[in-house]
């Protein structure tokens, strides 16, 4: 299928059809690329079969060419269920099946199991951008899905598919910025009182446990680490009756291919490790992924998952930590709200308007609900030399 005569347009089922060079390279070019977009990331995810056609994430990359060149590209992925997405909409699937309707398959542009906002609309140009979304509108038009869902991309690319017909859904995550603090003592006076009196109290209950923490860069991990932070990572999942989505495989296969994006947080009680946490980093973003532990103590999770990484921050300069989805909590630990966005359409005209209607009631909550959260920010004053975030 031809948009024009300057761009071929493939379906992808692997991202071996592509390569690594042609990939990475083009998102060399993006301003808005973390890890999870790498070819690294995301080959992981699929050739250890977290994310795959048999896990009900069967890829259908959507890609632009010209020549042999790849000029714009779409995480794209054919779904049979909702799990692992974070941006819920079980709900709609519940009102099809109640009308007699397929809402499965459906078409989703994210990044498996990662909440992470990131360019899904990678391109070389204006062009090409414009182009690609212009080939997602005829897929999705083809038939055999009912929806497609653009999960977590920056504002400007939202606004984008918003002008092509997507209607904008928003939400909410917690962020802590870095104002340049010289360390974890002048991050906590920024605080109020009360903020700052409670995590003195959460970092002492987990010293006074015999508990210490040593912290792992990817290129040091070796398979035992791996092998540790799984069973952590199983543990949890099996304390909330969940089955986890990522199999040791694919921790090996990031700890081999991204070592240099990769901290492990390992927490040691008695000589032996209780409890470890994994992060994804840039030199300018960390991200809080998963964490676990075998023994139970009070707020060794807030230790592990929290003020580690905060530290490790501080200590290199990195301007954000993305601790994950969803978590009120975090506001206590000086993480503040930031607006993330999905962009959605139906095929089916009359749940298309009924939903349309929902999100826009919907999105009056998440603006009053941002305003209630920043009427309690943490802070004794605003931080200094607040960064910004990309959109």
């Amino acid at each position: 299928m031809r948009l024009n005569l300057n761009y071929r347009t493939r379906i992808v089922s692997s991202l071996s059809e592509i390569g690594q060079p042609a990939w990475d390279g083009l998102l060399a070019l993006q301003s808005d690329s973390n890890p999870f977009l790498s070819f690294a990331f995301l080959h992981a995810l699929h050739e250890s079969g977290s994310a795959s056609a048999e896990s009900g994430w069967q890829p259908q990359f959507l890609t632009l060419w010209r020549g042999d060149t790849l000029e714009a590209a779409l995480p794209l992925y054919l779904k049979s269920h909702s799990y692992g997405e974070y941006v819920f909409d079980w709900a709609w699937a519940d009102a099809y099946r109640r009308h007699g309707i397929e809402y499965y398959p459906k078409l989703l542009s994210a990044i498996p199991f990662t909440p992470v906002t990131g360019g899904r609309l990678l391109a070389r140009s204006p062009a090409a951008e414009a182009a690609l979304i212009t080939a997602l509108d005829r897929l999705q038009r083809s038939g055999g899905t009912s929806s497609t869902h653009i999960l977590y991309p920056p504002q400007a690319q939202a606004e984008a598919l918003q002008q092509a017909g997507f209607m904008l859904r928003s939400g909410v995550q917690f962020h802590w910025l870095n104002a340049g603090y010289r360390d974890f003592e002048e991050f906590l006076a920024s605080l109020e009182q009360k903020k700052r009196k409670n995590i003195r109290a959460e970092r002492r209950k987990v010293r006074e446990a015999g508990i210490s923490f040593r912290r792992v860069a990817g290129v040091d991990a070796g398979e035992a680490d791996w092998r540790f932070f799984k069973r952590c990572y199983d543990h949890t999942y099996a304390n909330h009756y969940s089955t986890p989505y990522l199999n040791l495989d694919f921790f090996l296969r990031i700890g081999a291919t991204m070592p240099r994006n990769v901290l492990l947080v390992v927490a040691e009680r008695a000589g032996r490790p209780i409890a470890s946490s994994l992060l994804i980093h840039t030199d300018q973003v960390l991200f809080g992924r998963y964490w676990g532990a075998l023994e139970q103590h009070p707020c060794l999770h807030f230790e592990t998952a929290y003020y580690q990484p905060l530290e490790f921050c501080i200590e290199h300069g990195i301007a954000s930590f993305e601790g994950g989805a969803q978590g009120e909590h975090k506001m206590a630990r000086g993480f503040l709200p930031q607006k993330t966005w999905s962009a959605h359409w139906l095929a089916h005209p009359a749940f298309a308007d009924a939903i349309e209607r929902f999100l826009e009631r919907e999105t009056g909550g998440i603006d009053s609900y941002i305003d209630e959260l920043n009427e309690r920010n943490p802070f004794r004053t605003p931080p200094a030399a607040t960064p910004s975030l990309p959109e």
